[in-house]
């Protein structure tokens, strides 16, 4: 293991490939005030502190990273550890490299209310400091690497924390960002102390291998050698490596086998210069070795996530061996080891605008840009349900699905149509009812495999997701998206519902004429946390507050008791209307008639709470209309009058409504036990089923009102099989 402990360590690496005194006066000034402003802090290992970021500019320095990004790493912890502030080290070195050690810095002065969440919040912070910066999560990974390289320093349980805290969140990163040394190597230390047994079984095992494997691989490059000499290919590399540890150990575990079982431990890779050079080579081993069936990819046709790109084939050897080749230009192999920062490796002379390079990798890493996305959507959100989505989301095992424009999308494994109809957009999410993948209507619990071709159907009409879509839904991004929906949805029912109580409470206290209003909210509840008219109806919904009540508070206020007295002058002027609301057999009040010919239209079946219009026929009075009936768009606009339903409406009404599902036996069944739990009643109901396996159920039920239906779809909406319902003729 590499440790660096003076600063000609650091610059005999940066001098390999930067050349400018300016450059090295200013990275030796970096790591001099690093020093100094360390100066008497040790580290447990009892070690003096410098050591550590002078590691963490050495491991950077590696990476071919520019100037600013090495002194960012020598001065990585200051802010945190020592006087100087943000400001002074941005008006001392400039304001590139504060931001960049801002955004690696800990944030282990605020308080927290555990340890778990302490952690979560540190990872948001650097994600979404990477999403500003990329270079960022270098330095962050470069400072977990010599952690981990001297982890044994710290106590048994210590290290074990920190070693799985590494496998989950740094290491994954790294290897999305594509910096396989870095990946390797966190893993492979971090499972030394979180498996031990584990890890010196696979090391014993790949150490006392003894040259059986060994030699076929060398005698293997030897004939590969000759195979490309032979058809006049120069300038290429050949060379065999051994898999890491914690690879060896992640196909024991996922796949029950033991070492001696893993065919492909050992790989020969072969550098070339072109990408023809990569196809050519790859027919040449196919036709001298035989191919192991469906253990062919190509990476170079369509890469991996983190730009990495590659030939892989596994064949068995003419001694019966099987092993990996992996077939690549010099490019691809520099990109395979240093990923991303491949792309950012340091160009003296070149122009830099950190901006243009941001777009570049944005472009090139897919997922980097998801997350640029994400932290804009997220800069306020829960810190561990920010982590959590972009482990589960950005880090995990993903699978690769086409649009029906052929664009590609990468989806965390187990994703399904849900998680990709939100994932081209919340609308679309929203308002789906339906999916085709291939050619075939599936369910929305369909499991997204690599390939698929997807297209999502959608309804502006439809009432949108339901609670059972949470179960479905695979990806953070999508659940939180629903979960939005159904909480603006249930807020919403339970403002109507509240409001209604409140009314209630005002009729039975023979008061019409009152006004509430945000004023009167904050001047009464404030100090209850209810600061709007809405926010006392959703109260009230909840039982957190009587109706009651707000009756009494409004009637104690000065104005209100005028407008109460107001209300005795009013009484005979409103007690004709009063009988009218009582006595109307279709609960509509036509304004300036007594006893109106008015019946509901049976087209669209208006139920109180609709907005309505009347529509004066010849011969048969006034028919009401729900405002979007598809009848009225015909109608004569001079015989349209505006009605108000009357307040106080004891009957029911008929009203229907059209339920798409998957076909299953038991929908009808679950259909009106939901009916039954809603007290309502069902006038009628009526299934067909289509060649696609989808059920068109026609429900008529009877109900009160509008809030009394919303609260039986939202039921509905609960049943599996269910995918949308819409209101019929509207």
């Amino acid at each position: 293991m590499v440790n660096y402990d003076k600063l000609d360590d650091l610059l005999n690496i940066v001098k390999t490939y930067i050349h400018s005194e300016d450059s090295i006066e200013r990275i030796t000034k970096a790591y001099e005030r690093a020093y100094a402003l360390h100066d008497g802090q040790f580290r447990k290992s009892g070690e003096p502190y410098i050591i550590h970021p002078l590691n963490v500019a050495c491991i950077l320095a590696t990476l071919h990273v520019g100037p600013d990004t090495i002194m960012a790493g020598l001065l990585h912890d200051v802010v945190e550890d020592t006087p100087i502030t943000k400001e002074e080290l941005a008006q001392e070195f400039g304001e590139d490299i504060a931001e960049i050690v801002d955004g690696v810095t800990k944030v282990g002065q605020l308080k927290f209310t555990s340890f778990e969440q302490k952690q979560s919040t540190n990872h948001q912070h650097m994600l979404i400091a990477m999403a500003r910066d990329i270079r960022v999560v270098l330095v962050k990974l470069a400072d977990r690497l010599h952690n981990i390289r001297t982890l044994g320093s710290l106590r048994p349980d210590k290290r074990e924390r920190i070693a799985k805290e590494t496998l989950e969140i740094y290491a994954p990163l790294a290897h999305k960002l594509g910096i396989f040394k870095i990946k390797a190597e966190l893993e492979d230390t971090c499972l030394k102390y979180v498996e031990p047994t584990y890890y010196n079984k696979i090391a014993n095992k790949i150490q006392n291998d003894d040259s059986v494997r060994m030699q076929n691989v060398d005698h293997t490059i030897n004939e590969i050698d000759e195979i490309l000499k032979e058809n006049n290919l120069k300038d290429y590399k050949i060379k065999g490596r051994i898999k890491n540890i914690y690879s060896i150990y992640k196909k024991m575990k996922n796949q029950n086998k033991e070492f001696e079982d893993i065919y492909d431990i050992l790989a020969i890779r072969i550098i070339v210069n072109t990408i023809g050079e990569c196809y050519q080579v790859l027919g040449l081993i196919h036709a001298q070795y035989t191919p192991v069936a469906k253990r062919f990819k190509d990476y170079i046709a369509v890469p991996k996530p983190n730009m990495y790109q590659s030939l892989h084939t596994t064949v068995i050897s003419n001694d019966g061996f099987t092993f990996e080749v992996q077939i690549r230009t010099v490019e691809m192999d520099q990109i395979a080891e240093l990923g991303v920062a491949a792309h950012w490796a340091y160009k003296e002379g070149a122009v830099y605008s950190k901006e243009k390079e941001q777009f570049e990798i944005a472009q090139k890493l897919k997922w980097y840009g998801d997350l640029l996305n994400l932290s804009e959507e997220e800069k306020n959100a829960d810190s561990k349900e920010y982590v959590d989505e972009v482990k589960e989301d950005l880090l995990g095992q993903t699978v690769y699905v086409y649009t029906p424009n052929g664009e590609v999308l990468d989806l965390p494994s187990g994703a399904t149509t849900i998680d990709f109809a939100y994932r081209i957009h919340t609308n679309i999410g929203n308002t789906t009812v339906g999916a085709i993948v291939n050619n075939r209507i599936v369910p929305l619990d369909y499991e997204l495999k690599n390939g698929d071709i997807i297209s999502i159907r959608t309804n502006k009409n439809s009432f949108g997701p339901s609670e059972n879509w949470l179960k479905i839904a695979k990806t953070s991004n999508a659940k939180r998206k629903i979960k939005s929906f159904l909480n603006k949805q249930n807020r919403d029912v339970l403002i109507a519902h509240g409001k209604q109580m409140v009314e209630e409470e005002f009729r039975n206290n023979k008061v019409f004429n009152y006004e509430l209003d945000d004023d009167f909210a904050k001047e009464t509840f404030s100090k209850n946390n209810i600061n709007s008219l809405e926010d006392i109806y959703l109260e009230v919904a909840k039982s957190n507050l009587s109706a009651k009540t707000v009756f009494l508070k409004y009637m104690d206020d000065g104005d209100s008791v005028k407008r109460f007295a107001e209300e005795s002058i009013k009484k005979q002027i409103e007690k004709n209307q009063k009988i009218l609301t009582t006595n109307s057999e279709t609960g509509v009040v036509v304004e300036g008639l007594t006893n109106p010919l008015v019946k509901l239209g049976s087209c669209c079946n208006p139920i109180p709470g609709d907005p309505i219009i009347g529509y004066v026929t010849k011969g048969y009075g006034i028919v009401v209309h729900h405002c979007n009936c598809k009848n009225a768009q015909t109608f004569a606009k001079e015989r349209i009058i505006e009605l108000n339903w009357a307040t106080n409406i004891t009957r029911k009404y008929p009203v229907s409504i059209k339920i798409e599902a998957t076909s299953n036996m038991n929908l009808l069944v679950e259909i009106m036990n939901t009916v039954s739990l809603s007290n309502m009643s069902i006038l009628a109901i009526h299934a067909n089923t289509n060649n696609n396996l989808e059920t068109m159920v026609k429900l008529k039920v009877l109900t009160s009102d509008l809030v009394e239906l919303e609260k039986m779809i939202l039921n509905l909406k609960k049943v599996k099989y269910i995918f949308n319902i819409e209101r019929d003729n509207l």
